[in-house]
This record gives structure tokens, C-alpha cells and sequence, in this order.
């Protein structure tokens, strides 16, 4: 049961009558001797965090920490560098427009009370606030104690809480991340690609969607994509300003942010650019929008489309705090962007993150249309059906299939909430979908859900550019009217492939 306001008071929350420091002390005592369950006094073992974690996600399809009991998140909090994230407001405040009333009440009433229990005993008072958002209803405190969060569980306007310093995959893996990441480039297959002019190179995978006879319609000109991800490579001129309006390309821009910390260190504000130093960013970006050249390199969907990076992870799996609190600026950031109409996240993470949901919600409020990978399977998450923030109901989620038929790729994930998908990968091959490459005069292959999600984002930049005066569910709308199993949907494979040439006449 939630506490009342009178009870918030005491705790020395928000003060509005006078009341003498003797009188909180006793009160708070009396709170945390009462009201409190005992718990062990040790915190688990990260392989027992991620044991529970694992075994919820197997037993009921998805895991919250939010339903975590005490010690499990508090075992979380210790072993992920003491950072805990708390959303306040009532229910559905993600974001600070939507209430109806002030909710900083709230929050200042949780850090007060967070405070209290944190230095109780200690000498000098520690600030335990380590961030805060101006938009979204979030905030992170350091913890030691679980009282702490026994304290905050029971206090008015928590939405929910978190152990967003975690590592979960990483530790499940045993090993830092890195995942999707890949620089070193490939040379193509000649029946992987056809050229066309100036001299650029179809990938196999357009002639699946009729994307090349889309373009007599539309190229995507004048439509704003932003690709949040790890950034855009410096050393692939072709996806900078000195070459994104190569060849059969012209009149557009690119603008590239970096909003990833890079820093084990929660109190760090410092990012490290905007540069791509996985390759994955790069590889999607491409595939939505590289220039049709003329330098023998594979063009994406949407050549004539402005692109706007965000280094906002180090990888897809966003796994740690500095990753979590990037994707949510990159998120909120596109959001207020009027360039942007399209936003493609090939990223994700296999269960709810609180302040990105907040953000895709907020992004979503903006009108932005938002593409999400529905996952791509490593030796630990076959089990995760279609993972966050691909399942929410503001994301639409793709996946990919292989080129005989509806069947799913080898690592792609699929289920109910998939709503489209792109054939990527070849069933006698195995190859998957030419790209340009990290480094100049590069080609690349890439597949999985996230290449899918960057095809879908350049088709949809190709419907909105050709009805530019529509609105985000106008455009939605065409692309399901022009997939294959229109007006229903598959279990499994949403209404399936979009013919790009039908959603653009």
C-alpha cells in the first residue's frame, strides 16, 4: 500500500508545517521498524540475479524489475555500480507536458527521503542524486541500503524502479560488450548485387520489394531518418558531408550527434563524439540511406533522404547505464527535431527498460514514426520472444526472413508482435544483405532484425516523400495496405513483406 501524504511528510519528504528534526528522526524510525519486511543481509550473486531474472522470462515471457522482489533489486543496485533509476509521476506521466498537475513534488519528496535513510549515521551528508531529466519523469540516486528501496516502494508517485546499472547479458556472457559489432568488411558475391546508374550497386534484397521500381515514384527526398544506434563511421566518406550527395544523390544533408557517455563511471556527462567505433551504426545507416554512387558501392533505400546520426550505445545490447541513458537523449532529441519524421533503432535489449520506454513514448507523442529490430537471437536470448522496445505498442517492429518463403531467418526472432518483415538472407548462401562499408570504398554484408528495421525505415521515408502533407498513421497505413498478407496479419510475420512499388503509386 502506497503511503499518504501525511506519512511522506514525516519522512522529512516535503516540508509544509514546522515540525522539529527530533520529531522526522522519530518518525522515519518508526516507518522503518514497522513497515519494513526483514531481508538478508547479504545481496545475491550476479549469477543468482540473473538465474531469477532468466527463469522469469522463460516462466511468463517478460521481466520487470519493478516486480523484482526487494533484495533481488537490491542485489541488482549493488552489483551495478549503486545506480538506481526511479520514474515518477502517476501512471502514463512519462514525460512532464503530460500531467495535469506538478509532479516535482514527487521527486523531491523521493531524493529527501532516499537522503535521509542514505546518510543516516554518517558524518557528512553525501549527495546521492546523479542525474535528472529537464523532459522525461526520471531520475537516478545512488544506493547502499535496501532500505532504501523498501522506503521508496511505498511512496506516492513511483512509477517504477530499476537496477539500471545492472549488466545482465554481459554478465551471462561472461564477457564486455561488443555485440553486432563488426569493421572489417566483405567482398560481395556478383549475384549478391546488380549495378545500375551511375555505378552503384543494387543489393539482391531490393528486387524482394520492388524498392528499384519504387524510386520512378519517389527516392525519399526532403524526409528526415534518424538511425539511433553507434554512430556514423569518419572514415566512410560516402555517409559524410563530403560524399552524401555522390552520384544520382543530391540536395541532402547529414548531421551526426554523439550522446553516448563512455564511462564506467555514472557521474560522467562527458561523450565521446558522434563516430561510429563498432560498425554497426554505420552498416544501418547505410542500408537506409547510402547515396546512389557512382564508386561501385551498394546504394540504400532511401538515397535522396536527409540522415541524422545518433551515437547514442556502444552496441545493440543496451546493457549498462551510460548506454540506457543515451539511447533516452537520442530518443527525446529526435523527438523535438522537425527534420526528423522517421526514427530506425536497430537495437534493443531483452526485457523493458523504464526511462527508454519514457523516451519512445515521448517520441512517439512528437508524431515521430519508430522502427524497432524485433530481435536477433544470441546463445542466451533464442528463448525471448520479440524484445524491447520493439514490443511496445508506439514501435513497430520488423524482422527478417530468408528468400524461400515465410521462414524467419536463422537469428532473428519473430511472434504476435512483429508488423513487418524483409528478406535478408539467402537459404542456399547464407548471404545476407550487401552495404556499404565502415571504410571508404568498402562493402559490407549485414542481416538480422536490424538490417530489416533500416530497409522498412527507407521504405516508409519513400511513401512519406511521396505524400509528404500525410501523417505518421497515413504512411503506416500504406505500408501494411501494401504487404503481402493484408488486411490480415500472420502470427508470426505481421502482414509480411512490403511492396515498396505499391505503397509508393
Amino acid at each position: 500500500m502506497r503511503l499518504t501524504t501525511k506519512a511522506l511528510l514525516l519522512m522529512a519528504a516535503v516540508v509544509v508545517v514546522s515540525c522539529s528534526r527530533e520529531e522526522q528522526n522519530s518518525a522515519q524510525e518508526e516507518l522503518l521498524s514497522n513497515e519494513l519486511i526483514e531481508t538478508p543481509k547479504d545481496p545475491l550473486t550476479p549469477q543468482e540475479i540473473n538465474r531469477e531474472i532468466t527463469q522469469t522470462i522463460e516462466s511468463s515471457g517478460t521481466f520487470s524489475w519493478s516486480d523484482a522482489s526487494d533484495h533481488l533489486l537490491w542485489s541488482a543496485v549493488i552489483h551495478g555500480d549503486n545506480v538506481l533509476t526511479i520514474g515518477f509521476g502517476a501512471k502514463g506521466e512519462s514525460y512532464r507536458t503530460l500531467g495535469q498537475k506538478d509532479v516535482a513534488g514527487y521527486k523531491q519528496a523521493m531524493i529527501s527521503a532516499a537522503s535521509e535513510i542514505e546518510n543516516s549515521g554518517k558524518k557528512q551528508t553525501e549527495k546521492i542524486l546523479i542525474n535528472e531529466n529537464e523532459v522525461l519523469n526520471v531520475f537516478d540516486i545512488k544506493v547502499e541500503k535496501i532500505a532504501t528501496i523498501q522506503a521508496l516502494r511505498k511512496m506516492e508517485g513511483l512509477r517504477y524502479i530499476e537496477a539500471s546499472g545492472y549488466r545482465y547479458v554481459d554478465i551471462e556472457r561472461q564477457t564486455a560488450s561488443g555485440s553486432g559489432c563488426d569493421t572489417s568488411g566483405a567482398t560481395l558475391d556478383s549475384q549478391d548485387y546488380r549495378t545500375i546508374a551511375p555505378n552503384a550497386r543494387v543489393p539482391w534484397t531490393f528486387d524482394q520489394h520492388n524498392i528499384t521500381q519504387a524510386w520512378d515514384y519517389s527516392t525519399g527526398s526532403g524526409i528526415g531518418i534518424a538511425v539511433i544506434d553507434t554512430g556514423l563511421s569518419s572514415n566512410q566518406p560516402l555517409l559524410n558531408s563530403s560524399g552524401i550527395n555522390d552520384g544520382y544523390s543530391t540536395g541532402r544533408t547529414v548531421k551526426k550527434f554523439g550522446v553516448y557517455v563512455d564511462s564506467w563511471w555514472p557521474w560522467s556527462n562527458n561523450t565521446d563524439g558522434p563516430n561510429d567505433k563498432c560498425g554497426h551504426g554505420t552498416s544501418m545507416s547505410a542500408a537506409a540511406a547510402a547515396p546512389r554512387n557512382d564508386d561501385n558501392l551498394p546504394v540504400g533505400v532511401a538515397y535522396n533522404a536527409n540522415l541524422i546520426s545518433y551515437r547514442a550505445t556502444s552496441d545493440v545490447v543496451l546493457d549498462g547505464y551510460q548506454e540506457q541513458r543515451g539511447v533516452a537523449r537520442a530518443l527525446r532529441e529526435a523527438g523535438d527535431r522537425s527534420d526528423v519524421k522517421i526514427i530506425s533503432m536497430s537495437i534493443g535489449y531483452p526485457f523493458s527498460i523504464g526511462r527508454i520506454k519514457d523516451a519512445v513514448r515521448y517520441a512517439y507523442g512528437k508524431g515521430k514514426l519508430i522502427f524497432a529490430a524485433g530481435g536477433t537471437s544470441t546463445s542466451f536470448t533464442s528463448f525471448v520472444g520479440v524484445i524491447f522496445p520493439a514490443n511496445m505498442s508506439e514501435a513497430i517492429a520488423v524482422t527478417g526472413i530468408r528468400d524461400d518463403g515465410y521462414n524467419t531467418c536463422d537469428i532473428c526472432h519473430d511472434g504476435s508482435k512483429i508488423e513487418f518483415t524483409v528478406v535478408m538472407e539467402r537459404r542456399n548462401t547464407g548471404k545476407k544483405m550487401p552495404v556499404l562499408g565502415f571504410n571508404s570504398g568498402q562493402n559490407d554484408y549485414v542481416g538480422g532484425s536490424s538490417v530489416a528495421t533500416a530497409t522498412t525505415a527507407g521504405i516508409a521515408a519513400l511513401v512519406w516523400a511521396k505524400n509528404p502533407g500525410w501523417s505518421r498513421s497515413q504512411v503506416l497505413n500504406k505500408l501494411r495496405q501494401s504487404a503481402d498478407f493484408y488486411p490480415n496479419k500472420d502470427s508470426d510475420h505481421g502482414y509480411g513483406n512490403i511492396d515498396a512499388l505499391k505503397a509508393v503509386q
